[in-house]
């Protein structure tokens, strides 16, 4: 497994990181189906934790939970405690809208709007009155496109539609659409799942350079790319967290047996 975690960026203390996320004895269910069970976990600031495990383990579940996408599903409920910066994301008094932008996410197929691409990054900061004026708006997008690493390749072409582009470039545009709004955390399920080795570098690397400014949270069935791109994992099996640690740790000596086997590929 040493492979696995060579060239990973230097891991986040976690007793010296700040919890951004604290998630507590969080359930999930879909009408009669319990499809996450008593998940507890931190997650520091400004670092990359990755979800792993095998299909339908609940990690895109738990993702779900954190930007409250799960109350668009009508017979999805969820019990438990999530608090960003110690809020309870799941006060009724909290506006949800507010919360979205608070909290980016980046789908696995990207997702632009049939619109310009300047109009694709322009739009959330619009519908929330982020800038004043013309030239405000036009700063953000700018700042957005360049933070992830679009800008040289589109800079003249703003006015073109987003769905024109390739599909590495449509998914930095998503990632610059969540960015512009200026979110703490940016989730991502299973960002590069529909890209080329090429294109799934250049986010990863991406992934790398956010986590100066963001709180990132992916899942993905690569472990590979949890290791290269995390700080820390959490394995998810059958609705449960087995255990989170360091990347590192989990890839090399974790503590519960089905960890292990799912790492070396027995299952999943």
């Amino acid at each position: 497994m040493d492979a696995l975690v060579q060239s990973r960026p230097a891991p986040v203390s976690h007793a010296d990181a700040r919890p951004k996320i604290t998630a507590r004895d969080v359930n999930v269910y879909y009408g009669e189906k319990h499809a996450l069970k008593n998940v507890s976990i931190d997650i520091p600031k400004n670092s990359v934790m990755a979800f792993i495990g095998p299909s339908g383990c609940g990690k895109s579940t738990f993702l779900r939970c954190i930007n409250r996408m799960n109350d668009t599903i009508p017979t999805a409920r969820v019990t438990g405690a999530i608090a960003i910066d110690n809020q309870d994301i799941y006060d009724k008094s909290l506006d949800v809208v507010q919360l979205r932008a608070r909290v980016g996410m980046v789908f696995q197929k990207p997702n632009p709007f049939p619109k310009s691409v300047y109009e694709n990054v322009a739009y959330g900061p619009r519908i929330h009155g982020l800038a004043r004026n013309k030239a405000e708006l036009d700063e953000i997008v700018t700042t957005s496109l360049k933070r992830a690493g679009l800008w040289e390749e589109v800079k003249d072409r703003l006015s073109d539609s987003g769905t024109g582009l390739s599909g590495g470039q449509q998914q930095r545009l998503c990632i610059a659409r969540a960015i512009a709004v200026g979110p703490e955390v940016i989730l991502m399920d299973e960002p590069c799942s529909a890209l080329d080795p090429i294109a799934t570098a250049r986010i990863e690397e991406l992934m790398d350079e956010l986590r100066e400014n963001f709180t990132l949270v992916i899942v993905t069935h690569s472990m590979q790319q949890a290791a290269r791109v995390s700080q820390r994992t959490a394995f998810f099996h059958l609705g449960i967290l087995v255990e989170e640690g360091t990347t590192e740790t989990m890839f090399t000596t974790p503590s519960d047996k089905r960890t292990q086997d799912y790492i070396t590929g027995r299952f999943g």
